[in-house]
């Protein structure tokens, strides 16, 4: 195992595939840019709010409540109001735990995230078995990442019995609202040409406001989240239909095939062709049960 040395430590076992991190901040702080990884992600608060752009929407996380992001969900965190916070966080590979507990659809049902709102029983029964995981990370006893994935598989059994689940993430914040009200706009827009200050027209707000909060709580800058949602729907398209590359790229938005071309090897790290049979081939193995390293 090793670990980060700083003030906020993060453990890490099963050669990367789970670490866990507990940090307490003050002051208004915010990922510099959204991010995805390989593993899933655990996020409990235990003292104040934090908010979460993740599936389009502001969401906005309280003290006691879990949310969970699947690999390769794109999302970014932000202070809210109360700009101190203190939080435990886990990125885990699934195949970690119990067969049984293993399914994407299981912990997220079709949608992007999951937020659990806990009940004071479990707040106290969740935090207790955060406290043993990272008791056990410090310590290292012999077999520790034996009984951190066991304690941990407790947790996830106890999220799997709790009824306290939403997929709202509520918030009064009307600022909150009116971010995720302009993402959901520019997702179902995406194909048009969408400009800044016809967005903001909409909704009846300056374009620098606009471009000011859009990029304060997502962390993308406009007219970059407007490309993000058209290569993420060029993805849909290009793995689960036989469309020609540039009729995908008209259909998501592109004028030109080239800078579709462009735009979307940035993005991904492959040529849509490319993307295309990576996609193709890992459902291939799927089908045949082959278990992909």
């Amino acid at each position: 195992m090793t670990s980060v040395t700083s003030p906020n430590p993060k453990y890490h076992i099963e050669e990367g595939r789970f670490s866990i991190q507990h940090m307490k901040r003050k002051g208004i702080t915010a990922m510099p840019r959204p991010h995805s990884h390989e593993l899933t992600e655990l996020y409990y608060l235990t003292e104040g709010e934090r908010v979460y752009f993740v599936d389009d929407r502001v969401v906005t996380v309280h003290k006691g409540e879990l949310i969970l992001i699947p690999g390769r969900e794109l999302h970014a965190t932000a202070s809210s109001e109360m700009a101190e916070f203190e939080r435990i966080l886990i990125n885990y590979d699934p195949d970690l735990l119990p067969l049984v507990l293993q399914g994407e659809a299981l912990w997220f049902q079709n949608h992007r995230y999951r937020l659990f709102r806990l009940t004071l029983r479990e707040q106290n029964e969740a935090e207790t078995l955060l406290s043993r995981i990272l008791e056990e990370a410090r310590i290292q006893r012999p077999l520790y990442e034996a009984s951190i994935v066991a304690i941990f598989t407790e947790l996830m059994i106890l999220l799997q019995r709790s009824d306290s689940t939403t997929q709202a993430g509520g918030t009064k914040h009307p600022l909150h609202h009116l971010v995720t009200d302009v993402a959901t706009y520019i997702r179902s827009h995406h194909r048009e040409a969408l400009t800044l200050e016809e967005t903001a027209g909409h909704f009846f707000i300056s374009p620098s406001y606009l471009s000011r909060v859009f990029h304060r709580l997502t962390g993308f800058h406009f007219r970059e989240y407007i490309v993000h949602v058209r290569v993420r729907e060029a993805q849909r398209l290009l793995a689960g239909t036989s469309a020609k590359i540039q009729e995908i790229a008209s259909t998501v938005g592109f004028e030109h095939l080239s800078h579709f071309n462009k735009t979307f090897k940035r993005s991904t790290g492959l040529t849509p062709l490319q993307y295309r049979k990576a996609s193709r081939s890992r459902a291939s193995s799927k089908s045949e049960g082959i278990i992909e390293e």
